[in-house]
């Protein structure tokens, strides 16, 4: 038995002894936690560097300006017959620009919003109809903005409205009214 237990323990220190081809299962562990480690704080420190540099250049939106003088009144006062909501004409100029249309009526100026009310498409306007349609839903209004088909909830919006010093008019499309505050508020250009 002891020749036995020295061949056994022979073998053993053989083993130890001799060089391990390849890497062990412990060498293996310890060196991919290290590399797992040292890539996650060489990665902490990319992403810290890269937002320090970002930071020294802001990201700035610049928006075009929302106020537009989009004219004396004398191009706006046209003769003509009105139709029967009142309207003489309706200048499409601005619609592909900035999205509105400018409304003349007998006595007054105003400028429609040209998002329908529905989902926010852009309406066009149809003279030969004299209506404004959607043409994604479908959507009419009449020349004064009212809605009469398709699924609608209510008239066109309006834009702010003035005039200047100087008889130009400037329209603001960052001011949108609904048509009842447009009426309460008077915001339209009153003509005489």
């Amino acid at each position: 038995m002891d020749a036995q237990w020295v061949d056994v323990q022979m073998i053993e220190d053989k083993e130890k002894s001799a060089p391990a081809e390849g890497l062990s299962r412990r060498a293996f562990l310890d060196k991919s936690i290290s590399v797992i480690g040292w890539g996650l704080v060489a990665t902490c420190l990319g992403a810290g560097l890269y937002e320090n540099i970002r930071f020294l250049y802001p990201s700035v939106v610049f928006h075009p300006p929302s106020r537009y003088i989009i004219g004396p009144i004398q191009d706006f006062i046209g003769g003509g017959n009105p139709d029967q909501y009142g309207v003489i004409s309706v200048d499409t100029r601005f619609k592909k620009d900035h999205r509105f249309f400018v409304v003349r009526e007998k006595n007054r100026i105003y400028a429609l919003y040209a998002r329908c009310t529905h989902l926010g498409c852009t309406v066009n306007w149809f003279q030969d109809l004299n209506i404004f349609k959607c043409p994604c839903h479908g959507s009419e209004y009449h020349s004064h903005g009212h809605e009469f088909a398709g699924p609608a909830p209510r008239p066109l919006d309006r834009h702010y409205i003035t005039q200047d010093s100087e008889k130009r008019i400037t329209v603001d499309t960052a001011m949108v009214y609904s048509q009842q505050e447009f009426e309460k508020q008077k915001m339209f250009i009153q003509l005489s």
